[in-house]
């Protein structure tokens, strides 16, 4: 094979990106992973994922308690005037920090024979079969596919017009490690006027706070202590735990331009995978779990297609899409809507009540964000 010629290039190196690379070269094909931050890292994540990929990530050579990840069985949900619900999850989860499991999936891409690149795309172009990336450095690579896995947004959407890039982004998200306690088999789920805060143990007895606001909402102030103040911590759960835990970062992470908007799992032949695809609202906590099922789908159809089994490109991004759809569409829809009810202030503390008189709606409602156990 030629310099700087792959069977597969993919662009980003998160959760999707890492096991796409990870599978796929445990498969022996050549692989090239272009990141342009190096690792570790932390990232603007919830950290919690549901145990529905487990026996996917142990075919992989990679089991998240190895890295110190809690188990996760409980769930509570607390809406802005104090209400609260408690359910057990149905299939459970883990907790483990973006920071040790991106390392760890990214040690484990290359101990397959991974290549990595630290770099960033600047564009990608497709000719007569082939593909051709090239990046800030200079460098220009070719492959036969590309799966782009970049994130939430890049500058690439706007380089292949995607429609989600020219609408408003009305969220920000914001990120932080505390230590103190709180119950390492729980995730909660705290609303307040104009967002959720997640809140889950990871490795070395350290909980993470991630929520994520209307943009409007918080513009209103000045910075982040002072909407915290002012609209966070009138939730009590939450002024409990940021009044009684210390902060293990110098400064939260914040991430801004946060789009729901539907994209396209094939763009320009590209196949997108996890946010890069498509985004469940983090009311519904499964993003890290659905980033690790696309790239599951994605790296299983393209080893059929450059084996012979899929005969076309063109089949192959039909059959991609087709199987995107049918795992994620009933979620994500199931997401906007659960959402969309906890926005409205008035209606969401009557949710609860409904759901704490008839308990058996909790499991079912929490089904459907989640996937089945995925096989190896």
């Amino acid at each position: 094979m030629p310099k700087n010629t792959f069977d597969i290039i993919i662009i980003g190196g998160g959760l999707a990106g890492l096991t796409s690379a990870t599978h796929l070269a445990k498969a022996q094909y050549n692989v090239l992973l272009i990141e342009k931050n190096s690792y570790p890292k932390h990232k603007v994540c919830g950290e919690y994922i549901s145990n529905e990929v487990l026996p996917y990530l142990k075919s992989l050579g990679f089991s998240p308690f190895d890295y110190g990840a809690t188990r996760i069985n409980d769930f509570e949900l607390t809406t802005h005037n104090n209400k609260t619900i408690t359910a057990k999850l149905p299939l459970g989860g883990f907790g483990l920090s973006r920071y040790a499991m991106d390392e760890a999936l990214y040690k484990q891409a290359l101990s397959y024979n991974a290549t990595h690149l630290q770099d960033t795309v600047t564009n990608v172009d497709y000719n007569e079969d082939c593909f051709k990336v090239t990046t800030k450095s200079g460098n220009t690579l070719h492959a036969k596919l590309v799966i782009g896995a970049y994130g939430k947004r890049s500058q690439l959407d706007v380089k292949l017009k995607r429609p989600f890039i020219s609408k408003q982004s009305p969220y920000l998200a914001v990120k932080m490690h505390v230590s103190g306690a709180f119950p390492k088999d729980k995730v909660a789920l705290h609303n307040f006027k104009g967002g959720y805060c997640g809140v889950s143990k990871v490795e070395n007895n350290i909980i993470n706070l991630c929520y994520i606001s209307n943009y409007s909402t918080f513009k209103k102030y000045k910075d982040i202590e002072a909407f915290q103040k002012a609209i966070v911590l009138k939730n009590k759960a939450l002024k409990h735990l940021f009044s009684h835990t210390k902060p293990e970062f110098t400064a939260p992470l914040t991430i801004s331009q946060i789009s729901f908007e539907t994209k396209n799992p094939v763009e320009q032949h590209i196949l997108m995978c996890g946010d890069t695809a498509g985004m469940i609202h983090p009311l519904c906590g499964n993003g890290m779990s659905m980033a690790i099922r696309s790239a599951s789908i994605a790296s299983q159809l393209i080893i059929k297609y450059l084996e012979g089994e899929i005969e076309t490109r063109e089949a192959l991004e039909k059959i991609y899409t087709k199987q995107w759809k049918k795992t994620f569409r009933l979620r994500l829809k199931a997401g906007h809507s659960i959402a969309y009810l906890f926005r409205q202030d008035w209606l969401a503390p009557k949710l609860l009540m409904l759901l704490k008189g008839m308990p058996f709606l909790m499991p079912l409602i929490i089904k459907l964000t989640h996937g089945k156990s995925m096989t190896s």
